[in-house]
């Protein structure tokens, strides 16, 4: 249902977010895989949009105007809205390597699979080995010792917006927005590269 209603009323200003309340991302994985959503599909395992919103139960909806939100926030969405994506296009081209597996337009030589992969430099095997350690910290229970380790990753790595945003969402679920731990920020970082350049285009 959301995501038709999204696809009917996108082009006129409609943006759909579907959020999760489950302390368990497990829980909630199978169905943001089955929905196949081209609108963001959040988690939410601290409870806060009930709480602020006053949900009891789901299925739930709000609806928010961005002209009534604090100028950051609607900032925020206004810039999320230009992240440039091609869902329709990838669809096809799975679809046509399906249909002709190795004769489709679309497969790869090794060669190119390799030159597309990005083998690690030594900065890029660094960031790796940090953000490695810093999960290891935090699934310890020393979520402070692992902060320095991901910053460094950033530091290493600042293209690899996993490494940013999976430390951003331990300080600020909602937003991944601006704390004392990080130099940076999710909307920050989009703003710098700006956001069309979020994903990279498709090659055929």
């Amino acid at each position: 249902m959301w995501q038709e209603l999204r696809s009917e009323l996108h082009p006129r200003g409609l943006e759909v977010v579907t959020v999760a309340l489950d302390v368990d991302p497990d829980a909630a994985r199978p169905f943001v895989d089955a929905a196949h959503a081209e609108h963001p599909s959040l988690l939410d395992q601290g409870h806060l949009l009930d709480e602020r919103f006053g949900v009891v139960n789901v299925p739930n909806g709000v609806s928010i105007d961005i002209s009534t939100l604090p100028p950051d926030a609607a900032e925020m969405l206004a810039e999320a809205r230009k992240i440039q994506t091609d869902p329709e296009g990838y669809k096809a081209m799975l679809v046509d390597w399906v249909e002709h597996g190795a004769a489709s337009r679309y497969a790869l030589a090794p060669e190119e699979v390799v030159r597309r992969s990005q083998p690690r430099g030594d900065d890029e095997a660094r960031a790796a080995a940090h953000f490695e350690l810093g999960q290891h910290l935090h699934r310890m229970g020393d979520h402070g010792a692992a902060i320095p380790h991901w910053r460094e990753a950033h530091r290493l790595y600042p293209s690899n917006w996993t490494y940013k945003r999976q430390a951003w969402e331990f300080e600020d679920p909602m937003r991944q927005g601006h704390t004392d731990a990080y130099e940076s920020s999710w909307f920050e970082d989009v703003k710098k590269i700006g956001a069309e350049n979020y994903y990279p285009t498709i090659e055929p």
